[in-house]
């Protein structure tokens, strides 16, 4: 049913969701029957995606069934919508029934689970290539046709290889509070079905009372996040809370800090919990490398290990290979599970295989003598100062040292830091200045209520 090797009962439960819904495994198989009866083609299809049934349901039929998937988020703006379909001309559309009187001179053909299938105006489709999956919207992207196009073989490499060094099992519970149109989120789906598990569906957020009670009512036994997701963790006392149940927590989606690393790594440590640490990009499908829970504490700031079947490499500015441990370069990736490519309009759906399993990831990192990987900045996250090249996210991670909720921008001779605390602007900027030698008069530090996150808890930059 899905495009991966499934081991689990058709009687057994597959999602249950906040609201009390459950759904077994055969209930997602019959499902999968009825899309086949009424999309028997291979053709494109935009699902717009939120934590509900009928969301999960469409997502595993469309790739049972060799439909590809555009994931998108349920609330894309409708003129951006518009654009998209006008740019790759899908078929169908996958939507919360909500939405469907925007699409009134369309044809609804199917609903189930507050979920409609309309199928748009006939137009001349584009050709789609016989390994194309599904496409993902690259990092950040809010207003740009440019998606990722995921392959078969990705997803199957990716899926197998996070399962095994997670150990999942079918007895596993996974609380899916990640948007499935997300990379990250949509990889916690794809690894527990794999497996068997019961997958706990919500649209709640992790500052919601509810949150918790569906946890501990239904015996959540692992929780990801990306790294503002353990910022509001930390601030909710989380480790003060009991959920015996609880056994594994993933991180993903961006750089942990220091300091939450070691928290959490000691809160696991304390409670017999594992904490995984893991680095991906969507042009991976997923997931690189990951920490182990053994070296969460001795190795911090450290994203790990490439993940089974791949291998990292590192780079200098001519190509050469890096060995020596602690120099920083490029961080090259190779794995079964390095996408397609890009697509922009609708004829790259024909593409074939363009990265042929390299990714030049543009982070930069560094190897300890143990093999070890930490990531130092982004490549093209670079300034100069009176002279000076200065490594944006490397300042950040200084100022982080010291006051977490921060975030670095900044164009040449001007390095622009903001903060959350009002009190401590002076402070800051002595501090920078005292840690790379440049007078204060290149720092500009500013106060913010909050520093601006996009809908995955990256920091938004462009909005700063």
């Amino acid at each position: 049913m899905f495009p991966f090797e499934t081991k689990h009962q058709d009687n057994s439960t597959a999602i249950i969701t906040d609201g009390g819904t459950c759904l077994t495994y055969g209930d997602i198989s019959n499902f999968s029957g009825k899309i086949h009866e009424l999309i028997p083609e291979r053709c494109l299809l935009f699902s717009l995606s939120q934590n509900t049934p009928g969301s999960l349901l469409g997502y595993v039929s469309f790739l049972s069934n060799s439909i590809v998937p555009v994931m998108l988020d349920s609330n894309i703006d409708a003129v951006f919508l518009e654009t998209l379909i006008n740019t790759y001309r899908p078929k169908y559309l996958w939507l919360p029934d909500k939405r469907v009187n925007e699409f009134i001179n369309h044809q609804v053909v199917f609903s189930d689970h507050s979920y409609s299938l309309v199928k748009l105006e006939e137009k001349i489709s584009f050709a789609l290539h016989p390994d194309l999956a599904m496409l993902l919207t690259t990092s950040g992207s809010t207003g740009s046709p440019k998606f990722v196009r995921i392959s078969y073989e990705n997803i199957i490499s990716n899926t197998k290889s996070i399962a095994s060094y997670l150990s999942i099992h079918e007895q596993d519970r996974p609380i899916i509070s990640l948007p499935m149109w997300y990379s990250y989120g949509l990889s916690v789906v794809n690894t527990h079905l794999s497996k068997g598990a019961t997958l706990l569906l919500t649209t709640k957020s992790i500052v919601e009372k509810d949150f918790w009670e569906f946890i501990r009512v239904r015996n959540a036994s692992s929780l990801s996040g990306v790294p503002y997701t353990f910022e509001i963790l930390k601030k909710l006392k989380f480790s003060e809370m009991s959920l015996p149940f609880l056994k594994t927590l993933t991180q993903a989606g961006g750089k942990l800090s220091e300091e939450l690393h070691i928290y959490f790594s000691e809160y696991a440590l304390n409670f017999d919990k594992r904490f995984f640490i893991m680095y991906g990009q969507t042009e991976a499908t997923s997931r690189m490398s990951y920490l182990s829970p053994e070296h969460a504490l001795k190795k911090p700031g450290s994203i790990g290990l490439p993940v089974p079947g791949s291998e990292f490499n590192i780079i200098d500015d001519n190509g050469n290979e890096v060995d020596q441990p602690d120099m920083a370069g490029e961080l090259v990736y190779r794995g079964k599970n390095v996408s397609m490519g890009y697509s922009s309009c609708g004829d790259d759906l024909l593409k074939g295989d363009e990265n042929n399993g390299i990714l030049f990831t543009g982070d930069l990192a560094k190897k300890d003598e143990d093999g070890f990987y930490y990531i130092t900045g982004r490549k093209n996250r670079y300034i100069k100062l009176f002279g000076n090249r200065i490594n944006l996210d490397e300042t950040e991670n200084l100022v982080s040292k010291i006051i977490s909720d921060c975030a670095c921008t900044g164009s040449d001779d001007l390095l622009s830091v903001f903060i959350t605390d009002e009190t401590r602007l002076t402070e800051i900027k002595n501090y920078i200045s005292t840690k790379t030698g440049i007078h204060p008069a290149a720092f500009s530090v500013q106060y913010r209520s909050e520093i601006p996150k996009n809908p995955t808890g990256k920091i938004n930059y462009p909005l700063l």
